[in-house]
């Protein structure tokens, strides 16, 4: 079968060469023989070529790859591996789908696109974090995972190298791996070294990159970045090192180029006042910036870049003053570019001036000296062995110089730049190992090639040889672990074109030596190249020059311009002018030039010598050229990447237009031969580049097979006996271990073989097919002629019967049409003769009358018109005015109505309404009483102008009788007289109409002004029953459901705060779990343990002194204190200041009142000891007693100091630590304990202080006589002075009332002595006159005590009044102003003012109350506290009295228990708690408890919890809840990974909660109670703070529960969904070769999960949910969580993996989904919204499956696609791959019409799904039906500590 093959035969498609696309298809339309001299082709365009081919002519051309092999994602696939099919496969990928990279082997070509992608963002980072590299799409993302996996699994330094020429995407990619480095391997702790790593880009790109014609972003240097990782692979540092600036282009760039971006960002911000000083203007008025002539680049804002340099050096810790000193460096070379340098006449010679601006800059800028300068900038130092000489400079010379100190100058800076970053950047810890990213400069060739380019392309030699090493290498251990023969390949090795470069006496020799010949020159240099290694094969002289040489590179041939070698190679600056930048006064400038030593860094793995070599003495001058610094930091680079594992990433510029996806054939040609793509792909064709597994093999082949072959059981030996057959040569195949492997082309021929299989049967089945449809065709035919035949017949029959009937009805009506038709017509005409005349008679008539009618209605309509035009001006300008007043009013009433429907919706307007209502009335009122006096008065003047006007009328008449009764005077004067007349009359009549007019608007104003009072207090009934309504409606709103809209938008906005609730509380355990970590690796790293004294607690621990008495008000602020610890909990209390303030006060407050005591104590004694007789002994005793007492209650005090200063060490310990928003338990639950106990003790000891008191006086009094007690009764109630009763708590004054100090017995007395232990019982009274005296002494000093009280309470109080006094005034004055304010200020403004003011002080009133509400609530907590204080020991009091008091029984006397009722309560003991908490929290296991009630510990604690609150035992319930949450929390911190344990104590927690909720006692939770149930409700304590601690536990275990069961599942998602074959051979296999790119896949591991697996797994998480008891609702939401990861997982998957993306995977997808489906039905959780979290990939199933071709297709895919965004439609129609050659690809026209459709759709922008999205939990209220007096606890516990109650 073999030997009949024929590859060029007819229809054959092959690549034929061409100058204008560089490689062109073509088709075989005759067959082509061996010896034939032309083989005839047919061309794309249809035309016809006669291609000749033979010895004489060319090779026989490529052959083009199947169609559905076009489009692969490895080139290496390919079954054709040559130049035309990589060129093809990626202009097809790149311009059709748009992928930009495309794997070549192990290198990943990456083609720069020239437009924003969104393929860079997080979610695509976490898609490929952890996957292999072959199952993804290529990305750039995939090479850094791969070097991070194997860093880690290897435990070997990984390179990244990242090559291309300027403007093909080398610095972007490096950005982006650098970015995925970043994330995925975070610092471990707050120092953000990914950020800082990330942040050095922006300040390199500004010093290192340059606008080229190439590239607008041109990286003019190269960088190598190690990125350093700790044992546990987090980012810990970093180091960069660059290589070869080009330092030329700060002096000089060519055309249409740009400087260093820094010069043009700092010139573009020189306006701002910092740089003002740098004298700095356009770019365009510098030299160094102005040579390219375009200091613009289109799309780029330089001053907002230069914001981005200085928040990136910000950042990297670079100060603001060394900022300013760079800056300033990098203006002054500006400006040294600008100095102006004049020659002088004799041309050896040449000065600069010193009033020249820029050289004034310069020299300031840098601190030099400017005439030092400005004589050094034109001379030089010559020195000899003997003597030195000055020599003047040449302007050319002159030039030159100040042009190497400019670069010279930027070469430092960027170099100290540099060093500070990898200073920023370095770790403190040990580097355990680095993953290095490489971008540097690919192979270059110009016009003119200088020495910068024969550097480049030298550098590109060396990598290019490691590459090729490299690749072998993989090839050569592929072979090997398949077992397959190895045969030496040869590829190109250029270590001959490196040895003529670098080796001795080569072309870097040659140069170095030229530059130490005194007077060397480049042709010179040139002459010796040429004598010495004209004979290289890779060395050439070119025909018409000898000053250039051309090197024959591994990529092209190059031809280099000797000109300038020299000069670069050597960087000569003169010492005399850094000399003067040494001394310059600026520290920074100085530094810059001081030459330091160099240090060789510390490497923790490799041996990595520095970038520069360590000095030698022997060959100084040598060391100084660049071309040597080059090599040698060239070897070192060298050294680093063989001592890491290489991955490569080629970069390619598809054209030099920098057009969005537009692809150059002939650029691309040449930068894959440049690149060494080209190399890689020569390399594995000329082994076995087609790679397939066995199984792969058999599932696509098997059609091949015979029927016999498809029983045997071995799949292996199947596929060795098929290719034996099949093919016949076997060096075409090899069979490794796992894999066959084809030699180029194989592949191709057995897919021609499979379709042509597939062709014989298709036309088999057609043949059949095809006939069966004709027999069926031509029965169908006949039948039908026979039907028309017959129908024929009867119609012509019929029709020749209408025929004759139709002729003879013709006949008669043709004769009765004529008569009727003549008749008619004359008719007609005598119509016609008599109208006209009529007509004609009428026309003369009417003219003649139309003439005279004609002037009539002229002058009517002249009239009207000018009547009319005059009214439509008058009415226009009438609805002119009114249309604007009515707009202006309308526009004013509509921001009236706005402002009222405003003010309406608050409930603060209707106070405002009803407040101010009656202000508007009265205002009303009382501008109807100025209307009404306006109103007199108007009448008045009317009626003042009536009499007037009468009078003179009547005046008037009477002259007119006088004038008629002379009857002198003309008719003229008469005529005047009664005009004069009639006008007064008509005055007359105006002046009534206007009063009548007048009358009518005061009525109507008056009535309007009623209405409108009317209107208002309808308005303000109508607003207080509207109020009444909103609050019923609101009232209704909150216990009834609203609307669906409202409660949609409602749930939304309650999901989102629930959501962002939930995500505060997941930070908050992340939080928590790094405080635990940190903690742990802080106390391992710790030398010693104990406490540590810092900052915080120095200032506590220097003060120690004793406690004294304290009064009930600084106790109250204690507990106020522990009381704000409570609310706002230890974290926030660790770190609030005033508990510290408070508890720091208090202890000042205690030092204080103890020396005044003590001061008090000691001036007592002096006065007793002055004044007072002798005491007696009985007196004495006491005194000693007193004494003893008060140091014991010292003691005790110095005892709780101390408990305090441990308490504060405690928290402030807390509050340094990194991270205090975490909850330590143990600080936590000291706080509490010590605080209560504190609180506790010093309030007994003080009762116990002021008992004793009492006691000695009370017993002294009751053993005098009676007269005594008498007169010392007056002198005991004036011992209870305002200070000491200010001090006792009226339950003590009440304990101390006389009554009860009568009631102490003699024995009682004994009894409290016997407690003391030093009071006698009886002894020696001294004489009663003594004692008479010492009781008036005592009294006189307690009433002098009392006086002094007394006047300084007087004192107080006086000082009150007068400030009392003094704010009265402040005050009135303030309401003088008030009213001087408002008596000035319109009535209108004045009400607006006043309604303004009341509502100020209702607001302030208000706040007050609160707070005032606020005090009291806080004192009636306190007062509640002491009371249960007081009320325990009260009854402690009176059982002991009872005890004593009760008389011995004279018999036994038994007494019987009742029995009662269990009341669901358990009794636990304090010292039983820790027990309770080991055997129900800590060592509980969930299948111990499995067969009893679920959420039996949640029962158990409750009923603890109940017992606890029946007693009223507020410290135990604290306790137990507090220490139940810390156990479960460390339980769950124990258990992370266990989803059954974090199952369980969900469960129990939201029981927990229920519980506290159903027995709460409030309404809201009692209505689905029992009787009993609301019998056991809680009395007296609320626990609603606890209740939001559980819920917020509750919700941060469900997180963990979703964690663990997204960790367990995720690892099924991609092969349970995608991969496996749940309809069995439905899914074909690609005909691609299997390429192994990733050395980190698992080969050895077992197969792929199944659906079922999948299924199995969820099934489980359902079973142990249900069995434990959780919540259906929180089991749904479990599940909708897990449905929504399976759904991104897997859609995430698929947009990013083309060999998925078909129809046969669609089809498994879809019976995927369905199975779900149907798993959710069968455990009842369809309901649970989880199968809408399917619905993007069940579209995208159908997307895969529907018909992809006309615009109709496209209509449907955008309505059937709805929960997919365009991105994702667009994105997987370009990844449809048809399984064979019967399928079509989706056209590019067909995507570009689904691209193009305006469409709604959420994220519309968002390519891939966000994994880690979590649906805001809800616990709903779910009450418990099980009665806590039935609940039976299991012997197995161990609980027999507890007792039933």
């Amino acid at each position: 079968m073999a030997a009949e093959y024929n590859p060029y035969c007819k229809y054959t498609r092959v690549w034929i060469p061409d100058p204008s696309e560089v490689w062109k298809a073509a088709e075989i339309i005759r067959d082509f023989k061996e010896g034939e001299p032309e083989l005839l082709l047919r061309l794309e365009d249809d035309t016809t070529l006669a291609y000749p081919v033979g010895p004489k002519g060319k090779p026989l051309p490529f052959l083009r790859n199947p169609d559905i092999l076009v489009g692969e994602n490895d080139l290496t696939v390919l079954s054709y591996l040559h130049e035309p099919a990589v060129l093809h496969n990626l202009r097809v990928r790149f311009l059709e789908p748009n992928h930009i990279y495309t794997y070549c082997g192990i290198v990943l070509v990456a083609i720069n696109p020239y437009d924003q992608l969104h393929i860079y963002g997080e979610e695509v980072i976490r898609a490929y974090s952890g996957q292999n590299m072959g199952d993804m799409d290529p990305h750039i993302f995939a090479v850094a995972e791969e070097a991070y996996k194997q860093m880690g699994r290897d435990e070997r330094n990984q390179s990244i190298i990242v090559s291309g020429e300027s403007g093909a995407g080398k610095t972007v990619s490096a950005k982006y791996a650098m970015r995925f480095f970043a994330t995925v391997g975070g610092s471990a702790n707050d120092t953000n070294v990914e950020e800082k790593v990330l942040a050095s880009s922006p300040i390199m790109e500004a010093i290192g990159n340059a606008k080229t014609t190439r590239n607008d972003n041109s990286s003019r240097f190269g960088k190598y970045i190690q990125i350093g990782f700790s044992r546990h692979f987090h980012i810990i540092g970093a180091n960069m090192r660059t290589y070869l600036l080009e330092k030329s282009r700060v002096v000089f760039q060519a055309e249409d180029e740009r400087n260093y971006h820094i010069f043009y960002q700092l010139c573009a911000s020189s306006s701002l006042p910092e740089f003002r000083e740098l004298g700095l203007t356009s770019a365009e008025d510098f030299n160094f910036t102005s040579l390219g002539e375009n200091i613009f680049i289109e799309g780029v804002n330089d001053a907002d870049d230069f914001k981005k340099t200085r928040e990136a050096l910000t950042m990297l810790g670079i100060k603001e003053s060394s900022q300013s000193s760079i800056f300033k460096v990098v203006a002054s070379i500006l400006h040294l570019g600008n100095i102006e340098i004049c020659a002088e006449r004799d041309g050896e010679s040449c000065h600069v001036s010193r009033d020249d601006l820029h050289l004034q800059h310069f020299s300031r800028l840098l601190g030099v000296e400017l005439q030092q300068m400005e004589h050094w900038l034109c001379h030089r130092k010559l020195v000899t062995s003997s003597e030195t000489y000055l020599k003047t400079m040449s302007k050319k010379q002159a030039e030159n110089a100040r042009n190497a100190l400019a670069k010279h100058i930027y070469a430092r800076m960027f170099d100290w730049i540099v060093e500070h970053i990898n200073k920023v950047l370095q770790s403190s810890s040990k580097q355990h190992s680095f993953i290095g990213v490489l971008d540097i400069y690919g192979f270059e060739t110009f016009e003119v090639n200088s020495f910068e380019q024969f550097c480049i392309n030298y550098a590109n030699e060396k990598l290019q040889q490691q590459f090729n090493s490299h690749v072998f290498k993989l090839e050569q251990e592929e072979y090997m672990k398949e077992l397959i023969p190895w045969t030496l390949i040869d590829f190109c090795d250029n270590q001959p074109c490196i040895d003529l470069i670098e080796a001795r006496l080569g072309i870097l020799d040659l140069l170095d030596e030229e530059c130490k010949v005194p007077k060397g020159t480049d042709q010179n240099w040139a002459q010796k190249l040429y004598q010495k290694h004209l004979s290289s094969a890779h060395f050439q002289k070119p025909r018409m020059s000898n000053t250039s040489f051309i090197i024959n590179h591994f990529a092209d041939k190059v031809e280099y311009e000797c000109e300038g070698f020299l000069e670069k190679n050597r960087d000569t600056v003169y010492e005399e002018q850094i000399n003067i930048l040494k001394a310059s006064q600026f520290q920074l400038v100085a530094d810059l030039f001081n030459e330091k030593e160099d240090v060789v860094p510390k490497s923790s793995r490799v041996n990595v010598r520095p970038a520069k070599p360590t000095p030698r003495p022997a060959n100084k001058e040598h060391r100084k050229t660049v071309g040597h610094q080059f090599r040698s930091s060239l070897r070192m680079l060298m050294e680093t990447l063989n001592a890491t594992t290489p991955h490569y990433v080629r970069c390619i510029k598809p054209n030099d237009y920098k057009e969005a996806f537009s692809f150059d054939s002939k650029r691309a040609v040449q930068q894959l031969r440049a690149c060494g793509v080209l190399e890689t792909i020569r390399i594995s064709a000329a082994g076995y580049p087609s790679r397939w597994t066995y199984p792969d093999f058999f599932s696509r082949y098997r059609v091949l097979l015979k029927k016999s072959d498809m029983t045997l059981a071995d799949k292996k030996l199947v596929c060795k006996n098929l290719l034996e057959t099949l093919i016949k040569e076997p060096d075409m195949f090899q069979f490794g271990k796992t894999k066959i492997f084809f030699r180029a082309g194989q592949v191709a021929y057995l897919e021609k073989l499979r379709a042509d299989r597939f062709r014989s049967a298709c036309i088999r089945i057609q043949k059949t097919v095809r006939g069966w449809l004709q027999r069926v065709r031509f029965l169908k035919i006949r039948k039908t002629a026979v039907t028309l035949q017959r129908y024929g017949r009867g119609f012509m029959a019929r029709r020749h019967a209408d025929f004759l009937r139709q002729t003879r009805a013709a006949l008669i009506c043709q004769k009765q049409l004529r008569m009727v038709r003549d008749r008619q017509a004359f008719l007609r005409v005598r119509r016609a003769a008599a109208t006209i005349q009529a007509f004609t008679r009428g026309m003369f008539t009417r003219r003649i009358f139309k003439e005279f009618l004609l002037h009539h209605k002229a002058m009517i309509i002249q009239r009207c018109v000018r009547g009319w035009l005059q009214r439509r001006k008058f009415q226009r300008s009438r609805a002119a005015a009114i249309t604007l007043q009515c707009a202006f009013r309308c526009v004013r009433a509509k921001r009236r109505v706005q402002q009222l429907k405003a003010e309406a919706r608050s409930a603060q307007h209707l106070k405002k309404l009803n407040s101010g209502m009656e202000n508007k009335i009265v205002q009303l009122q009382r501008k109807m009483d100025d209307k009404s006096k306006e109103q007199r008065f108007q009448n008045e003047q009317l009626l003042q102008v009536n009499s007037s006007l009468g009078g003179e009328v009547k005046l008037l008449q009477k002259k007119l009788q006088e004038v008629s009764s002379l009857q002198q005077g003309g008719g003229g004067q008469l005529a005047s007289l009664h005009d004069e007349l009639q006008r007064l009359r008509e005055e007359l009549q105006e002046a009534h109409a206007l009063r009548g007019k007048l009358q009518e608007e005061h009525a109507n104003e008056k009535q309007g002004l009623t209405q409108r009072v009317e209107e208002l207090q309808k308005e303000n009934s109508l607003l207080k029953s509207e109020k009444e309504e909103m609050n019923q409606k609101i009232l209704k709103l909150t216990r009834s459901s609203a609307e669906e809209g409202s409660r949609a938008s409602l749930q939304e906005e309650l999901d989102e705060e629930r959501l962002r609730y939930q995500n505060l509380l997941k930070e908050v355990s992340r939080l928590e779990q790094k405080y635990e970590n940190l903690k742990e690796e802080q106390s391992f790293s710790k030398f010693a343990p104990g406490h540590r004294r810092d900052a915080s607690t120095l200032s506590s621990q220097e003060s120690d002194s004793n406690y004294t008495s304290i009064s009930t008000s600084e106790l109250g602020d204690t507990e106020d204190t522990l009381q704000h610890v409570e609310d706002v909990g230890v974290e926030a209390a660790a770190l609030d200041l005033s508990v510290f303030l408070k508890l720091q006060r208090r202890v000042r407050d205690l030092e204080t009142e103890r020396g005044r005591l003590q001061q008090q104590l000691e001036r007592g004694g002096e006065h007793r000891s002055s004044e007072a007789p002798p005491l007696s002994e009985q007196d004495a005793a006491d005194l000693t007693y007193t004494s003893l007492k008060l140091q014991d209650v010292e003691v005790e005090n110095l005892k709780l100091r101390k408990d305090l200063l441990s308490l504060q060490k405690a928290v402030s310990e807390r509050a340094g630590l990194s991270d205090p928003t975490n909850e330590l338990q143990e600080s936590h639950a000291l706080l509490m304990s010590q605080l209560r106990s504190a609180n506790e003790e010093l309030e007994a000891r003080k009762e116990e202080v002021l008992i004793l008191r009492t006691q000695i006086i009370s017993s002294a009094h009751k053993e005098q006589s009676p007269a005594h007690q008498k007169e010392q009764s007056p002198a005991h109630q004036i011992e209870q002075s305002p200070a000491h009763q200010k001090e006792q708590s009226p339950a003590h004054l009440k304990e101390q009332s006389p009554a009860h100090q009568k009631e102490q017995s003699p024995a009682h007395l004994k009894e409290q002595s016997s407690d003391g232990a030093i009071v006698s019982e009886q002894g020696t009274l001294p004489e009663k006159q003594e004692s008479v005296c010492a009781g008036e002494c005592e009294s006189k000093r307690l009433l002098e005590v009392q006086l002094q009280a007394q006047t300084r309470r007087h004192g107080d109080e006086l000082t009150a009044l007068h400030t009392q006094i003094e704010l009265l005034k402040a005050d009135i004055e303030k309401k003088q102003e008030l009213l001087n304010f408002t008596s000035s200020l319109s009535p209108e403004d004045r009400v607006e003012y006043s309604v303004q003011q009341e509502i100020t002080r209702l607001t302030n009133d208000n706040l007050d109350l609160k707070e005032l509400l606020e005090k009291l609530e806080k004192n009636e907590r306190k007062l509640k506290k002491q009371l249960r204080i007081y009320m325990k020991k009260v009854q402690e009091l009176e059982v002991s009295q009872t005890e004593r008091t009760r008389p011995p029984l004279s018999r036994q006397v038994t007494v019987q228990r009742k029995e009662k009722d269990f009341e669901g309560m358990l009794e636990l003991h304090q010292d039983d708690e820790a027990l309770l908490q080991k055997k129900l929290i800590a060592e509980i296991r969930p299948g111990s408890v499995s067969s009893s009630v679920p959420c039996l510990p949640a029962y158990i604690l409750f009923m603890c919890l109940r017992h606890a609150d029946y007693s009223n035992d507020d410290q135990k319930v604290e306790s137990l809840l507090t220490q139940s949450i810390n156990s479960i929390k460390r339980v769950l911190k124990k258990n992370s990974a266990d989803f059954e344990m974090t199952c369980f104590w969900l469960a129990n927690t939201s029981r927990l909660l229920h519980c506290l909720k159903q027995y709460s006692g409030e309404q809201a939770f009692m209505t689905q109670n029992s009787v009993k149930q609301n019998e056991h409700c809680l009395k007296n304590f609320d626990l609603t703070e606890y209740r939001q601690v559980l819920s917020d536990m509750s919700i941060q275990v469900y997180q963990q529960l979703i964690r663990v069961a997204e960790a367990s599942i995720q690892p099924m998602i991609v092969s349970a969904m995608l991969e496996s074959e749940s309809i069995p051979s439905l899914a074909g296999v690609k005909p691609m070769g299997y390429r192994n790119r990733s050395s980190s896949m698992d080969l050895d591991g077992g197969g792929g999960f199944t659906l079922q697996a999948l299924i199995r797994q969820l099934s489980l998480f359902s079973c142990v949910m249900s069995e434990h008891g959780l919540d259906p609702e929180i089991r749904g939401q479990v599940v909708r969580q897990l449905f929504h990861c399976i759904n991104a997982v897997t859609l995430n998957n698929l947009l990013l993996r083309k060999d998925v993306c078909s129809w046969s995977n669609g089809m498994q997808l879809r019976y995927n989904t369905s199975q779900l489906e149907e798993w959710l039905r069968a455990n009842s959780l369809f309901q649970s919204k989880a199968s809408v979290c399917l619905e993007p990939i069940i579209q995208a199933a159908q997307l895969l499956q529907v018909k992809k071709k006309t615009t109709q297709d496209a209509e449907a895919i955008c309505s059937l696609c709805s929960a997919m965004s365009t991105q994702q439609i667009v994105k997987i129609l370009n990844l449809y791959t048809p399984l064979n050659e019967f399928e079509e690809r989706v056209t590019v026209s067909f995507i570009r019409s689904i691209q193009n459709r305006p469409q709604q759709r959420p994220d519309a922008g968002q390519l891939l799904v966000d994994t880690k999205f979590s649906f805001p939990v809800l616990f709903p209220y779910s009450p418990s039906a099980l009665s806590l007096e039935t609940l039976l606890i299991p012997a197995s516990l161990g609980l027999d500590f507890l007792s039933r109650v």
